[in-house]
């Protein structure tokens, strides 16, 4: 098994870095706490409407997703949401590879906020 481990890689488990959440208990984390709050959908669908308080990282703009991600604490928490939950879950795989311990992504994605 190792072997094959060598090589092809191993998949690692990230669901204990990564918990999603339903809008109730989502909403409770974010109102009042001063958090990472990240919209990770492109910035025509964060201008037509978001959460209060939610930094847009277009998870599409590579360079620019890294480099703003870069600027946040790693070791505190990181609450992701996108359109409906596709893309801030590979947003959320990738912060774990960019060395983020704690994300917080929004079951269903902002298509459930409302």
């Amino acid at each position: 098994m190792s072997f094959l481990s060598a090589l092809f890689g191993t998949k690692r488990d990230t669901s204990d870095k990564i918990k999603l959440l339903d809008t109730n208990t989502y909403s409770k984390a974010i109102t009042g706490n001063k958090v990472q709050l990240v919209d990770v959908r492109t910035s025509d669908e964060y201008r037509g409407g978001h959460i209060k308080n939610a930094v847009n990282i277009d998870f599409f703009n590579r360079s620019n997703f890294e480099r703003s991600f870069e600027k946040m604490n790693k070791e505190e928490p990181v609450y992701l949401y996108c359109r409906s939950g596709s893309r801030s879950h590979k947003a959320a795989k990738r912060l774990i590879d960019m060395g983020f311990t704690q994300i917080f992504d929004l079951r269903g994605g902002y298509m459930h906020w409302k």
